[in-house]
């Protein structure tokens, strides 16, 4: 069944979902998203992701001509529309209509995409079994360049780094910042756990300031677990008793292997499995 696409002030059928080749977007990368989750016909988190994408906006400029509250309305008319129980919302700004060059300000219509469909990163197997990884010798961006906290549309600094991770035959990998230090995975965030006690990059390291995170990190405090918010090296990754990924897509997911070295036991490790059992509870409204 065609989807219908939320198209700057309504629905449209999927084939008339159709923007400019002059979109900045397009041209330059130029604009910012927001992908979320839909769980039980309900919008996960969707208030924090509607935050999180006009902070992003305000950071480069874009304005987006809808408030929050008809945006969050129109996220939900669209999941609706199409029917979703358990699925995906990729939520798009572009820059808009410009020419052919930098100058962003001859836009002067940003351009409101809302998609509503299904989505499965990871197979099942990997949950239960634990993926393999890589390092990516590709730098993480600077801070100084963007802000990580910044979600654009310009993702090849992670595109490189998944390349790098589909080469090894892996599903995906470890991005370290200019300094050495970890930032996060191609699109996911990292946490790993030493001696009981739950590690995790500082936003400053150049990570994404995740929603999955957030809600993992508030899970693990509720379980009487310590979070430390740390600059951690590759040596880290490598010692530490468990390592896993959390991301809107991925949800909690454990890394076993990472350059050739195994992680702990081999296998997802307890509290990995706590928190991913806590996190599904809570993402289908199973607990408060």
């Amino acid at each position: 069944m065609a989807l219908k696409i939320w198209l700057n002030t309504g629905l449209v059928d999927e084939a008339d979902a159709k923007i400019s080749v002059f979109d900045h977007g397009l041209l330059y990368g130029d604009g910012v998203f927001e992908g979320i989750r839909v769980y039980n016909g309900k919008v996960f988190e969707l208030e924090a992701h509607i935050r999180r994408l006009f902070e992003s906006a305000r950071v480069i400029r874009l304005p987006i001509a809808m408030p929050k509250e008809e945006l969050i309305a129109a996220v939900e008319t669209t999941v609706k529309a199409n029917g979703i129980e358990d699925g995906y919302v990729r939520l798009v700004v572009t820059r808009g209509i410009g020419t052919l060059g930098l100058n962003p300000f001859v836009c002067t219509d940003s351009c409101l995409i809302i998609i509503a469909s299904t989505i499965q990163l990871y197979p099942e197997e990997l949950y239960e079994k634990g993926m393999r990884i890589i390092s990516a010798t590709t730098v993480r961006n600077h801070p100084l360049a963007l802000p990580p906290q910044v979600k654009s549309l310009n993702y090849l600094n992670n595109i490189l780094a998944k390349i790098e991770a589909l080469d090894s035959k892996a599903p995906e990998a470890i991005m370290y910042n200019h300094e050495g230090y970890v930032a996060e995975a191609t699109g996911d965030n990292v946490f790993l756990v030493k001696n009981g006690v739950v590690y995790t990059p500082p936003v400053e390291a150049g990570s994404l300031e995740g929603i999955t995170r957030a809600v993992v990190i508030q899970l693990a405090r509720q379980e009487g677990l310590q979070i430390i918010e740390n600059n951690l090296t590759r040596y880290d990754l490598y010692v530490c008793d468990e390592l896993f990924l959390t991301g809107t897509a991925a949800e909690v997911i454990g890394v076993v292997e990472i350059d050739g070295r195994i992680i702990g036991e081999g296998k997802p490790g307890p509290i990995t499995r706590l928190l991913r059992e806590r996190f599904y509870a809570y993402a289908r409204g199973k607990e408060s």
